[in-house]
């Protein structure tokens, strides 16, 4: 897609503007563009204000807001509490001094040169800063008729982590899902993975998430930290006025305008990380922002940010069945992050034998690398609050996913492109979101196709098979060294205690594919540049949209009795990738959603102490029936100076079923993944057998069913209509194990009954209460109910070669196929046939302990319950800790132009459940520090810090990389 379009600024400045595709864009020859222009540009200043502000103590503010009333004209303060406000407009006129934490003050222009000097006094703010997210309207954090979390510019500099985005971790409710150093998605309120579809993340009113299969990759097209105003955090279900995505929260990432915050600013990051497994390493992060305003009508900012450092390998070593560790203990071992184990055969009179695999962090380079730019020219026509904004935003990068397998997102390309006008009560966008998969290839098909480079599927195990059996008839070794005899032939074809050559058995004459040899380098080399599956790729392909527009219109200026709000939505969604990940080898899929709100808001009783907001929207999916979200919410503010406020609301949510939900068709090795769109059913097909893709063979007795057939059709519509449920299949085979007869073992087995996929809803209910007592402490409490229906999950099943699962007694087809090992695993989409509830509770409390030192506090609690009778294949997928406590001190005046905090973390085990691996993640603690100094001479802040200061490496996901300890040192200029 391309349009172009010609804009002219002013008589001396031609600037020409394209949305281009990703094949023809070069973020940094735009960049130096845009840069250009901003130093050419001419200014029809026509007076010139210069100042200082200072507190009390006649300390300069840095970041200080000065803006002209009535005009679009403004400024901040550099770090000396400096100023310089340049305007056409003509003395007399007003501006206006203000800075979080302090009193506004105003102060008359009189002459075209003048000098102003304002010290502005500390107030409390902790209930006057303002958010919007909440209601789509400005209003005070105390107001908020749910609970929300605000970071702003002095929550970033005292931020203890490496960036912004990681500090958002010691927010209270937020809890951190991590698959990669630079791959963190965020989890409120449980039932989270590491793609959570779940929580959105808007970025300048944009959705951020990926096109495909609809998660958020962390901040990879984020803000960059010089650009962040703030960031606002709705925990819990707000689909009434965001829609079907935001149901367990919704993230709001808001960027500094051009007109108001000018100049150039950059940041230097160095620092280590280290980890047990990749040992210590360097850490590089570097950012530049420049904006300029060339007059009243027009400004422009561009921002560039690279980030490389080494990834947190991973390196658990624990069987996925739970059996014992290593091939030398267990002959069907299969490493939770060994990628190529994954092929496993039963032999007869042997067992189920699986290959050696590879390690993880020998399928990658484990470097991570982010490139992010993006550029905005903002245009005010008539110089008031009427906007026009054109934005580019561009990510490209290195980093890891974790789905269903481990994924190496290699040259991962991401860009976003909006239109947006936007005015004192209204505002109207519409924005593209275009991905391209790059170089990223799935880590565990690399090591499936790596060994079958070397040798096939078939011939490794007919080598076991033989060595295995002649070693234990002609030597008499036992089961163990049997097994580990047969394996070395297998992989080595050495055979130090038997006279058996790799000619005599059919075997490769060379071994295995060692680590770091030539041999192993250009094996990997092709496999993750083929994307054909079948012909031994690892590659998956790419390229789909999401075309999105909105609009807000509020009537305040227009109804008087109450505040009315009136808007909605259009998406579609468009799925690219040739059949590597969706069904859609055929051409691409596409299907749209929409949805439409309206909001009112009133105050009642005496000094409008009662607040009432209600509003209600409704969503319509092209696949699915539509569904209305309503909500009620009231707060109630108590108290001789309006400091008590009580909040109660009844929120509804949904959440439609995502692309990957309703169209993924993807083989993943052990199992495939199918989404259950009716017309995907029969999209989806495969062969299984004939050691095609490394299915194996079917059985002598199951090919003399099939009529002598070698192979095997199988499709969605049998992985739906013709399943048992995996932990009944389980079940069974434990009991062939035991000595059971099949015929017997068969009563355990039970008919998966899956319905095609539908909407998920939730209904939340949350009581809170918020105060500063004394003008010092403060105190949030928080509690909520939810109620889930129709929960979306995966069930786990496996489907016979042949029979019917419904006809299953003694003697049946499909038992026969069962205990011969002819049978598929499939992850189908569906929804749960329990209702699940979970309950929380948080507080949060702060106050000043001793002049300027700052101490927090705060503790949640989450939990849930479902009847798994009701419903055995549910899959939870809770994910979050039942107690989580955070905690932090910190002093930003400590001595002049010195500050300090620390937080520490601390949380009890939880449950992780997957498609990739279930286990126990381990309580943890985590503490981090920083120190920061100010040099105002060279408008610098100098911060030192650590994260994970005294703690040993954790996780947080289950099968992801250790977190370890990242140290660092940045040089921020912010003039």
């Amino acid at each position: 897609m391309r349009f172009e379009g010609a804009f002219f600024i002013n008589p001396k400045i031609y600037l020409y503007f394209g949305i281009i595709n990703q094949q023809n864009l070069n973020p940094m020859k735009v960049y130096l563009f845009i840069m250009s222009l901003f130093f050419c540009g001419i200014s029809y200043a026509q007076s010139t204000v210069t100042g200082s502000v200072t507190d009390g103590n006649k300390q300069p503010i840095p970041g200080a807001n000065i803006k002209i009333l009535g005009d679009s004209g403004g400024t901040v303060t550099d770090l000396e509490g400096s100023f310089s406000l340049k305007s056409s407009k003509k003395p007399p006129y007003t501006i206006e001094i203000s800075s979080v934490g302090y009193g506004a003050k105003k102060v008359e222009v009189n002459a075209a040169n003048q000098n102003v000097n304002v010290v502005l006094l500390e107030v409390e703010t902790k209930l006057n800063e303002v958010v919007i997210s909440a209601s789509r309207t400005p209003e005070r954090v105390i107001e908020s008729p749910v609970t929300i979390e605000r970071m702003g510019l002095q929550q970033i500099k005292n931020s203890t982590a490496a960036t912004y985005y990681d500090g958002l971790e010691n927010l209270k409710e937020v809890h951190f899902n991590t698959s990669s150093l630079s791959f963190k998605s965020i989890n409120t309120r449980g039932f989270a993975t590491v793609a959570n579809t779940r929580f959105m993340q808007l970025v300048d009113g944009m959705d951020n998430s990926s096109p495909a299969l609809n998660f958020v990759l962390g901040n990879l097209i984020g803000l960059s930290e010089l650009d962040v105003a703030n960031v606002e955090l709705l925990p819990g279900a707000s689909s009434a006025l965001y829609g079907a995505n935001a149901f367990n929260g919704i993230l709001f990432m808001n960027s500094k305008s051009p007109f108001t915050s000018q100049g150039i600013s950059t940041y230097m990051k160095y620092g280590q990380t280290s980890q047990k497994t990749a040992g210590t390493n360097d850490y590089w992060d570097f950012g530049i922002r420049a904006a300029h305003a060339f007059n009243k009508y027009i400004a422009g900012k561009a921002n560039l940010n690279i980030m490389r450092a080494t990834e947190w390998i991973a390196s658990d070593n624990s069987d996925v069945h739970g059996g014992l560790i290593g091939h030398q203990n267990n002959q069907n071992y299969d490493g939770l992050n060994y990628y190529g184990d994954e092929a496993s055969v039963f032999i007869k009179n042997v067992g189920q034998v699986s290959r050696t695999g590879y390690r993880d962090q020998d399928l990658n380079d484990n470097k991570i690398k982010s490139v992010k730019a993006d550029f905005s020219l903002h245009i005010k026509p008539w110089a008031n609050d009427f906007e026009i904004i054109l934005q580019s935003k561009v990510g490209t990068g290195n980093t890891i996913y974790q789905g269903a397998n481990r994924y190496a997102l290699k040259n991962f390309y991401m860009n976003q492109n909006k239109l947006e006008v936007k005015g004192k009560n209204f505002f109207v966008r519409g924005y593209m979101t275009t991905e391209d998969a790059g170089d990223s290839y799935n880590m565990t098909f690399a090591g499936l196709k790596v060994n079958e480079e070397w040798k096939s599927n078939k011939n490794w195990f007919t080598d076991y098979a033989t060595a295995y059996q002649l070693s234990s008839a002609v030597l008499g070794l036992n089961a163990n060294n049997a097994a580990a005899y047969a394996r070395n032939f297998a992989d080595y074809n050495i055979t130090p205690l038997l006279p058996l050559t790799p000619s005599n058995l059919g075997g490769a004459n060379f071994p295995r594919y060692e680590v770091g040899t030539a041999n192993y380098n250009n094996a990997l080399a092709k496999v993750i540049s083929n994307s054909n599956p079948i012909t031994g790729g690892a590659k998956f392909e790419d390229q789909s949209k999401i075309y999105h527009s909105d609009a807000n219109y509020n009537f305040k200026d227009i109804i008087k009795f109450a505040e009315i709000q009136v808007g909605g939505s259009l998406r579609e969604y468009e799925m690219n990738s040739n059949g590597k990940i969706f069904t859609d080898a055929n051409g691409k899929i596409t299907y749209n959603e929409y949805g439409m709100y309206s909001q009112l808001t009133k105050k009642l009783l005496k000094e409008d102490r009662l607040k009432f907001t209600g509003s209600v929207r409704y969503d319509k999916s092209q696949n699915f029936k539509g569904f209305v979200s309503p909500r009620v919410a009231f707060v109630y503010t108590a108290g001789a100076t309006k400091v008590h406020n009580f909040r109660v609301s009844y929120q509804t949510g949904f959440r439609n079923p995502t692309t990957q939900d309703q169209y993924i068709g993807l083989d993943v090795g052990p199992y495939a993944l199918i989404g259950s769109a009716p017309d995907n059913l029969s999209r989806y097909s495969e062969t299984r057998g004939g050691n095609i893709n490394g299915s194996g063979e079917i059985s002598a007795e199951g090919q003399s069913i099939l009529g002598g057939a070698t192979t095997v059709r199988m499709d969605g519509v049998r992985a739906y209509n013709n399943s048992f449920t995996k932990n009944s299949v389980l079940d069974f085979d434990r009991a062939i194990a035991s000595g059971e007869s099949r015929d017997a073992a068969s009563s355990r087995l039970q008919v998966a009954k899956i319905d095609l996929v539908k909407p998920e809803r939730v209904q939340a209910f949350e009581l809170g209460y918020r105060s500063v007592i004394d003008n010092d402490l403060s105190i949030d409490i928080n509690g909520y109910y939810n109620i889930y229906n129709d929960f979306l999950n995966q069930a786990r099943v496996l489907s016979p070669y042949y029979g019917n699962v419904n006809n299953a007694g003694a003697g049946s087809d499909a038992v026969i196929a069962l205990s011969n090992g002819d049978r598929r695993e499939y992850n189908i989409y569906t929804n749960s046939k329990t209702q699940v509830t979970s309950t929380g509770f948080g507080v949060g409390l702060g106050k000043k302990v001793y002049k300027d030192f700052e101490v927090s506090v705060n503790y949640n609690f989450a939990d849930f319950k479902f009847d798994q009778a009701k419903d055995p294949s549910f899959i939870a997928g809770f994910n979050t800790p039942k107690h989580r406590v955070k905690a932090s001190l910190g002093n930003d005046k400590l001595v002049k132009n010195f500050g300090f905090n620390m937080n520490v973390r601390w949380n009890t085990e939880y449950l992780w459940e997957s498609n990739f691996g279930d286990g126990m993640v381990p309580e943890n603690t985590v503490f981090d520090a920083q120190v920061n100094y100010a040099i105002p001479t060279m408008k610098s802040v100098i911060k030192v810090g650590a994260n994970n200061l005294f703690g040993k490496d954790y996780i947080q996901v289950i099968g992801a990389g250790a977190i370890g300890q990242v140290w660092y040192a940045s040089w921020t200029i912010n003039p």
